[in-house]
């Protein structure tokens, strides 16, 4: 992973869901023995304008996506991060910005399903589009069994 001089990049794509809080132990437990970093992002959009006019009673969309994304990084972490794990909010299309942040890092990881519609499908869209076109090694991660 990575050049000799520089340290490995894993991105790991957050929603919210089961699966991508253990795609961030995961991608912890691949990047502290590999001397990596962890990106944790979670991704945000507008909703779609109908008539010129965005959908009334939804303020911030920014600051909810960094809400999930704290929440996520506390429960799949506990209280203060690793010091090897940064976050970030970023506005875009989780699929196709997860495929342009591939160019530059060493690894993807995603959770298998998040928090889409279609519950039969054996990956989601997100998954399902990186692992086809990102330009690194994705790793797709189920989300623990409920007991």
């Amino acid at each position: 992973m990575g050049g000799e001089a520089s340290t490995a990049r894993i991105v790991v794509g957050v929603d919210g869901s089961e699966a991508s809080i253990e795609a961030l132990r995961q991608a912890q437990s691949l990047a502290v023995p590999l001397g990596a970093q962890i990106e944790a992002v979670a991704y945000w959009e507008f909703p779609q304008v109908y008539g010129g006019y965005v959908a009334m009673g939804i303020d911030d969309f920014e600051e909810g996506a960094g809400q999930v994304l704290k929440e996520s990084l506390e429960k799949a972490f506990g209280p203060g991060l690793p010091d090897n794990v940064v976050s970030r909010v970023v506005r875009g299309q989780a699929r196709e910005s997860l495929i342009e942040a591939s160019r530059e890092a060493d690894m993807i990881v995603l959770g298998r399903r998040g928090h889409g519609g279609f519950g039969g499908l054996l990956l989601g869209s997100v998954s399902s589009a990186c692992v086809a076109h990102a330009h690194c090694p994705v790793l797709v991660v189920h989300a623990p069994e409920k007991k």
